[in-house]
Formats: structure tokens, sequence, C-alpha cells
């Protein structure tokens, strides 16, 4: 994992977005662009930038592609956040 990568992707609204809605269950292509007033080609291309990232894992079912969350990721970087930013209980 490459903590650039996972900024960058986490840093678009859009990305941020999706990520919220594969919280909840697994999702086709077809139907998170249903989600959104952008162009399919726009959503690819934004879930090309989050499973670049890995943030979300896809599986094959039949002709459609399912997508969810990697939660793993998340913790890690929110383990980084935390480390960086100290425990209050350290004093």
């Amino acid at each position: 994992m490459s903590l650039q990568n996972t900024l960058r992707a986490l840093s678009d609204p859009t990305r941020r977005e999706i990520l919220n809605m594969l919280k909840e269950k697994k999702m086709s292509a077809g139907d998170i662009s249903d989600k959104f007033d952008i162009s399919f080609a726009a959503i690819s291309r934004h879930l090309s930038v989050l499973k670049e990232a890995d943030l979300i894992r896809d599986e094959r079912d039949g002709k459609f592609i399912y997508y969810e969350l990697n939660a793993s990721v998340l913790e890690e970087i929110m383990l980084w956040i935390k480390d960086l930013k100290g425990d209050a209980s350290d004093d």
C-alpha cells in the first residue's frame, strides 16, 4: 500500500461517497453509477483509483463485477493518524 495513493484516493469527494456506499453493501459499477450525475466512464475511473489504493476489492459474479470496501487499509490509515497525533494518555 502506498500512503500517497491512499490519500490521493481519499481526497476526492466522489470517491469518499463511493466508499460510504460500499460500507453498507457490495455494489456493481452500474449500481454505483446510478447514484451519481456523472458518466459511467468517470465512475469507472474513480473505482480504478480506489482499487489502485487498495481501498476496495472487486469480485466477478457472472457478467457483473461487484465492489466492496477493504476496511483493513482504512484501519491502517487510522492507526497511523492516531500514532501521528499522539495519545493524550501518554502525558
